[in-house]
């Protein structure tokens, strides 16, 4: 039997994201975080945007709170412009990134800045451990350029938003590091038949999810087809194996800490428990929520 650290990850469970839409009407398809049962601790939420049609984003997301995690959202096309109650405003264009820590709780929007064209990209939501949920508020803008693209054997590319890519012997730090999670997240391309390998903490939750083509993961010996727009959930292991179809596909490779705690989610708010929530609503409906009026 191969040791833990070594033996290649394997699908334990696919969730097959479904059509949604959120904010003012923003269309997309939601995998992780359709129901309580599809997350994979700590990701709570995963949301894929892409269209050509201006009346499915132009509503965009109007100002909402947050408490008690933070949200990752990746441009891939079209421009959003983000505004928060503390005064920070960025914009999102292809190939940028936003993270942003709600802590104790932040109010924001996510504008688009174009009416017509393509607007495509993801959110991703991720958990934040109770000893950090009323943390400060934080919000952080992460242009194209500062977010390392790596060229591996076979012309495989591996754009290293957060986490460290370990290949060739090499260790490319990615954008964004230190979070108490450990996230890894990666957006890999891979040519028809290509294969892409990397190493992961053998107890981290991870999930693949192919945006563009079908995948398979796992050894030689057990392989399971990922089709687009699905999340193949990852079972322990030291390394994940991902080879493309004969089409060539993309994809987001995502791991990190569990945290293991009790979750208690409404809407925008996610706590550890049903008064903390009640609390939450309390405070945003008193104007207690933020310190700075928005």
């Amino acid at each position: 039997m191969a040791n833990e650290t070594t033996e290649a990850r394997t699908v334990r469970r696919v969730i097959r994201s479904v059509r949604a839409s959120d904010g003012a009407g923003v269309k997309m398809r939601r995998s992780l975080g359709q129901t309580p049962d599809a997350r994979v601790d700590p990701f709570l939420m995963l949301d894929e945007f892409g269209t050509d049609n201006p009346d499915d984003y132009i509503a965009g997301f109007p100002s909402h709170p947050h408490r008690g995690f933070e949200t990752v959202t990746y441009m891939l096309e079209g421009h959003m412009r983000h505004r928060d109650h503390l005064g920070n405003q960025g914009d999102l264009t292809p190939g940028a990134v936003q993270w942003m820590t709600a802590g104790r709780g932040i109010i924001h929007s996510e504008m688009p800045q174009q009416t017509q064209g393509r607007m495509r990209g993801f959110q991703l939501w991720i958990n934040l451990p109770a000893a950090e949920k009323m943390k400060e508020p934080g919000y952080r803008d992460i242009p194209p350029s500062e977010i390392p693209v790596v060229t591996l054997s076979g012309d495989v590319a591996v754009k290293v938003i957060a986490g460290e890519l370990h290949a060739g012997g090499i260790t490319t730090p990615g954008a964004i590091r230190g979070a108490s999670t450990e996230p890894l997240f990666i957006d890999v391309t891979l040519p028809a038949g290509g294969v892409f390998e990397h190493p992961l903490p053998p107890a981290h939750s991870a999930f693949a999810y192919p945006y563009e083509g079908t995948i398979d993961v796992g050894s030689e010996a057990d392989r399971r087809v990922v089709s687009t727009h699905e999340a193949g959930v990852l079972s322990e292991g030291g390394r994940v194996v991902i080879r493309a179809g004969a089409e060539g596909a993309r994809v987001l490779l995502l791991a990190a800490r569990p945290l293991r705690e009790p979750i208690a989610q409404y809407g925008p708010f996610v706590m550890n428990t049903r008064e903390e929530i009640e609390q939450a609503l309390r405070d945003y409906q008193d104007g207690r929520f933020v310190p700075v009026p928005y």
